[in-house]
C-alpha cells in the first residue's frame, strides 16, 4: 500500500527509470539475502512456524510468490488483473475466505524444492515486468494503483518483513542495510492509510521522521519544522511499520500528539490493520 499522490522513494538521484533501476537492484539484493537462507533448509525447517499466527517459513515464502504472481499480472496486463480481481479473489471474499490466506496456504503445500523455483521464477518475472514499463503509468493494485518505482518498494518491503518472519523462525539475525530507507520512507508515506484504516481522521499536519541509519549515518524526512517527530534506530522504525515487533520492543520516541497516536497503528501493507506482535514475541 503506498499513497499515489507522494513521490516515489528517494535516495537513487536521477530520472525516473534511474530511480526504478535503483529500487529493482535493491529487490534482488533483498531477495538474494531470503534466498539465502532457505535455499538449503530441510524439509522440517520449512515447515518450522514462523511468529505469523499459523504460518511456517514455506507459508511466508508462498505469500511472497504469490503476491509476485498477481504484480507481474498488474505489470503486464492491468485489464486481466482488474477481471481477476473481480473475478475468483471477489468470489473468495464473499465465501468467507480470505485471499491472502488461501494463496499462502496453497503454496506451502508444494514440494519445497517446487515452492523455491517459483519463487525465483515470479520475482524474475516481476523484474522483467517492471523494468518494461513506463515509469508513470498508475497499475492496479489491492488498494490506489500505483507507478511501477512505488511498486518495487512495496516488493521491498513485503520481502524484507516476511523475510524477518522466516530469520527469527531459524533464529537468524540479519545485518541491516541501507536498503531500508526505502521501507521507512514508505513507513511515512503510509501514514494517511493507517489513521484511515483505524476509522480515524486523516492528520491535518505533517510527521518528521530522524532515523539513524545502520551505518551510524542520519535519515531525515518530512519539513524541518514539523511539530511532530519519531526519532530512533531506522531498523527499529522499519521493524515496527511492518508489525514485526511490538512498540515497546522498540528504541522510538514520538514528540506530539499525531506522532504519538501513529506509532502504534503505523502499518505499511495494504489491508485491515493486523494483529502487530506482542511485547517479547521475536525479540
Amino acid at each position: 500500500m503506498t499513497d499515489p499522490d507522494t513521490p516515489d522513494t528517494p535516495g537513487t538521484p536521477g530520472a525516473p527509470g534511474h530511480v526504478l533501476h535503483g529500487l529493482l537492484a535493491d529487490l534482488r539484493a533483498e531477495s538474494a539475502v531470503l534466498d539465502g537462507l532457505v535455499a538449503g533448509l530441510s524439509a522440517a525447517d520449512w515447515a518450522a512456524p514462523t511468529p505469523a499466527e499459523g504460518w511456517t517459513v514455506a507459508h511466508q515464502i508462498a505469500h511472497l510468490a504469490w503476491t509476485d504472481d498477481w504484480t507481474a499480472l498488474a505489470t503486464r496486463d492491468p485489464e486481466s488483473f482488474t477481471a481477476s480481481l473481480g473475478g475468483r479473489f471477489t468470489q473468495l471474499l464473499a465465501a468467507g475466505a480470505d485471499p491472502v490466506e488461501d494463496g499462502a496456504r496453497e503454496g506451502a503445500a508444494a514440494e519445497p524444492a517446487a515452492l523455491l523455483a517459483r519463487w525465483r521464477a515470479g520475482r524474475s518475472q516481476v523484474q522483467a515486468a517492471l523494468a518494461a514499463a513506463p515509469a508513470d503509468v498508475r497499475l492496479p493494485w489491492f488498494g490506489p494503483p500505483m507507478k511501477p518505482a512505488s511498486m518495487a518498494t512495496a516488493r521491498l518491503m513485503e520481502t524484507w518483513a516476511h523475510g524477518q518472519d522466516v530469520a527469527d523462525a531459524l533464529g537468524t539475525t540479519r545485518e541491516p542495510t541501507d536498503r531500508l530507507r526505502h521501507i521507512a520512507h514508505l513507513g511515512l508515506r503510509t501514514l494517511g492509510f493507517a489513521f484511515a484504516a483505524h476509522g480515524l481522521p486523516a492528520p491535518q499536519r505533517p510527521v518528521r521522521l530522524e532515523l539513524t541509519a545502520p551505518d551510524g549515518g542520519s535519515w531525515a524526512f518530512g519539513p524541518t519544522d514539523a511539530m511532530d517527530v519519531v526519532t530512533g534506530p531506522a531498523l527499529d522504525f522499519c521493524l515496527l511499520v511492518t508489525q514485526r515487533r511490538h512498540r515497546d520492543d522498540l528504541a522510538l520516541t514520538a514528540t506530539g500528539p499525531i506522532a504519538t497516536i501513529w506509532l502504534p497503528i503505523a502499518q505499511t501493507f495494504a489491508g485491515p490493520p493486523g494483529k502487530g506482535r506482542q511485547p517479547g514475541a521475536g525479540a
